[in-house]
């Protein structure tokens, strides 16, 4: 039976007209701001993992990777994603991790958990064994595919190296302005598509909401002023 963890933070993975199939399966996110253990100083050296359109941080005690347009981290027995390289992070069920980041070997993994000891270092993590037969009947195939056909890396998103320590931008509106400025690729990927479509989304309607709260205080202290 497949535990899923950190259920607080679920939002579902039914967000989009995507079917909810293995390879249709949408993101299921949950709230930004996620602690995750990691704080970088500054960007990370990415070296891609030969064979796949996957990156990871060799010098990095993280399990740490970048795959079409995203940084994912494999931290606690959770992952997370994230647009910039030192988060906030958001948690991603374990449904609805793209299967290029699932299919990575053991050995790019800088820290990996106990129960891989054992794995074939040169195979991807035994995830239906650890996640169990619901994960592995829902993601079936995620671990056959022709490498022939597997997509280019996408480009790092290297502009992000000027923003280190103090510079670096925390609100995700900024984050998002200098994204859509500095950095032109697309996700081809469909789950990840949709985690760029829901997060924003959901950072729309959280901006809309405060501005309504705001607009709600200005009223409450106009009335209070004229029954004075």
């Amino acid at each position: 039976m497949l535990k899923i963890r950190n259920v607080i933070f679920v939002l579902g993975v039914l967000m989009s007209p995507l079917a909810a199939s293995a390879a249709q399966v949408s993101i299921g996110i949950g709230v930004p701001h996620v602690s995750i253990g990691i704080n970088l100083p500054a960007y990370p050296q990415l070296v891609v993992v030969p064979g796949y359109p996957v990156y990871y941080a060799p010098r990095m005690q993280a399990n740490y990777f970048f795959y079409d347009g995203m940084y994912w981290v494999f931290q606690g027995d959770n992952w997370y994603a994230s647009s910039w390289y030192n988060g906030p992070w958001w948690f991603v069920e374990p449904y609805a991790v793209p299967v290029y980041v699932l299919r990575v070997p053991v050995r790019y993994y800088r820290q990996p958990p106990s129960y891989f000891r054992g794995w074939r270092p040169d195979a991807p993590p035994r995830w239906g064994n650890h996640w169990g037969r619901d994960w592995e009947q829902h993601r079936s195939g995620w671990d056959k595919w022709d490498r022939r056909a597997a997509p280019a890396p996408a480009p790092l998103p290297t502009y992000q190296r000027q923003y280190s320590r103090g510079q670096y931008p925390r609100q995700v509106e900024q984050q998002r302005q200098l994204q859509q400025e500095r950095y032109r690729y697309q996700p081809r990927d469909p789950v990840v598509r949709e985690h760029y479509q829901e997060r924003y989304q959901r950072q729309d309607q959280d901006q809309r909401r405060d501005q309504r709260d705001r607009g709600r205080d200005q009223d409450q202290r106009r009335d209070r002023d004229r029954n004075r």
